[in-house]
């Protein structure tokens, strides 16, 4: 066993000790395309979303040093008709190129050089006698191990994109990067003989130089494309709901703060590190570390290309925004629209991705929380006063002061909102979430919820551990505040706010766009208890 060649199953076998979800169906992909001719798997996630997980599961099953058959036999996998075939059966070379950053600075080295020659020290020391003295293309001492009888390679690199995360202005520093992977995974010669197959992951899609891909021979998975392997994104809700029953964790908790990642393949996809730690600590919060990701996210908003500034506000309102995710060339550096910005937030997990509707949104009340710590700051004053003020703003509402509740709304309506959108009806909305931002801490908010013979715009039902009443909100133009408390009595509520009959609070909102004089975008409210 080496570092970096042949590391053994150490690694996964912690793994397994610890609160696990079988996702070795991954293995039965990678199983799936080796002898085909492109058994090059790139997968890339958010950080915290289990990638580092997956490489290790994968170095344990392939290594043919070790005999990790105890670790996987009562996994899914095991079913597989591949599962025997391929079990350690490889030589499996595995490195995180963070490391190998870290060694650089420490060093001075160059980075690219150090990953190819530690990589060649290593195969020399395994290997006697195979490898020329004088050889240093790595690719062509793999094929020299390779045809004197020993067993192909599986490449696992992980955070293959940190040196274009770290180094996101060194283009010369790119490029060699990214020749190093072409000639190890392009050689027509050599490749197809010496590497069985290659998993490499990071938060980063692959680069491209236009519309091409700089590693075209690898198979692309993304938060914008998963595809077939979107169950391993993260947890599934199957997973996560099996998860909670067996560690007595209230699964609704879980659902509404770390729910919200849809794809066409499956509905709901949780954070795998959140889950973890709520059912760990019996503690449902904010488990988002601050890493690199959250303080570049702060910088990324601020840039405000193209009005970037008002969708995150109707992001943070609970509204969609399209976007267009072709443009992005899959770096931190390049962005030429608002599009860019918003779709690298994708991939960093920040934003979900709506992949019919091409829509992004704030994904689930964690996502929102690490919004809201990013929009402290002077270009976002009014919007982070909105939010302080959430808690006042909705005890003024169960108190039943219409007139604080109307002003309130005003001041939110008149910063959330830019001229051209002032009159529009989801810019109300939008500053209503807002302006009851804290309310997420006692409520579950549903907008457009069905209700009898229509809807409720908003339906704010209590969490089980408040004594708060239920609240429907209706909302108005160019009417009266009085019309929407009509329209709330005239609708046999009932379903999902039924129980509250008796603790239900009716909250009238208008907003008269045609108003002028001291009237204009003056906000009235009526609040009635049912």
């Amino acid at each position: 066993m080496g570092i970096y060649l042949n590391p053994g199953y150490a690694g996964f076998e912690e793994i397994r000790r610890d609160i696990y979800v079988d996702k070795s169906g991954l293995i039965s992909f990678m199983n799936s395309l080796i002898g085909k001719p492109k058994p090059l798997v790139s997968f890339s996630r958010p950080r915290r979303f289990g990638k580092s997980y997956d490489a290790n599961m994968i170095c344990a099953y392939y290594d043919k040093s070790c005999d990790s058959r105890f670790l996987f036999e009562d996994l899914k996998v095991a079913e597989d008709d591949s599962f025997e075939k391929h079990l350690n059966q490889y030589n499996v070379i595995t490195f995180d190129v963070t490391g190998f950053i870290a060694d650089s600075k420490d060093t001075d080295t160059d980075i690219v050089l150090n990953i190819k020659q530690t990589l060649l020290e290593e195969l020399r020391e395994a290997f006697p006698g195979c490898i020329d003295d004088g050889e240093k293309n790595l690719g062509k001492a793999l094929y020299a191990v390779v045809s004197k009888g020993n067993a192909r390679f599986v490449f696992v690199i992980d955070e293959w994109d940190a040196l274009f995360r770290e180094y996101k202005d060194d283009k010369q520093l790119q490029e060699d990067y990214i020749l190093f992977l072409r000639s190890l995974f392009k050689n027509k010669d050599t490749t197809s003989r010496t590497i069985a197959a290659a998993y490499m992951t990071g938060i980063l899609p692959i680069k491209k130089y236009g519309t091409e891909s700089a590693l075209s021979d690898f198979e692309e998975f993304t938060m914008t494309e998963p595809l077939v392997l979107t169950e391993y994104i993260g947890f599934t809700e199957t997973e996560v709901l099996r998860l909670c029953k067996q560690y007595k964790v209230d699964f609704d908790d879980v659902k509404q703060w770390y729910d919200g990642y849809r794809f066409e393949e499956a509905d709901s996809v949780y954070n795998p590190n959140s889950v973890i730690k709520a059912i760990r600590y019996k503690r449902i919060k904010n488990y988002w570390t601050k890493t690199e990701t959250f303080e570049s996210l702060k910088k990324y908003i601020e840039m405000n290309k193209d009005g970037l500034k008002d969708g995150v506000i109707l992001m943070l309102g609970g509204q969609r925004v399209q976007i267009d995710i072709d443009t992005f060339q899959n770096d931190i550096t390049t962005f030429n629209s608002k599009d860019d910005v918003l779709t690298l937030l994708i991939h960093l997990g920040y934003l979900a991705y709506d992949q019919e509707k091409k829509e992004v949104y704030i994904p689930n009340q964690e996502v929102a929380e690490v919004f809201r710590s990013a929009v402290k700051g002077k270009k976002w004053k009014r919007v982070e006063q909105a939010i302080s003020n959430a808690e006042r703003l909705l005890e003024a509402t169960l108190r039943r002061e219409s007139d604080t509740v109307a002003s309130a709304l005003e001041a939110v309506h008149e910063e959330c909102s830019s001229v051209l959108t002032y009159n529009d009806e989801n810019s109300l909305a939008c500053a209503i979430y807002i302006a009851y931002y804290t309310a997420k801490n006692y409520y579950k908010i549903i907008r457009e919820l069905p209700t009898g013979k229509g809807f409720a715009d908003y339906a704010f039902i209590p969490g089980k551990d408040t004594d708060k009443p239920a609240m429907i909100i209706e909302l108005k133009y160019e009417k009266d505040a009085d019309t929407a408390i009509r329209q709330i009595h005239e609708n046999r509520y009932d379903g999902d706010l039924k129980e509250y009959f008796g603790n239900l609070l009716l909250v009238g909102i208008n907003y008269d766009k045609d108003a002028k004089g001291a009237d204009a975008k003056k906000h009235s409210c009526v609040i009635e208890k049912m």
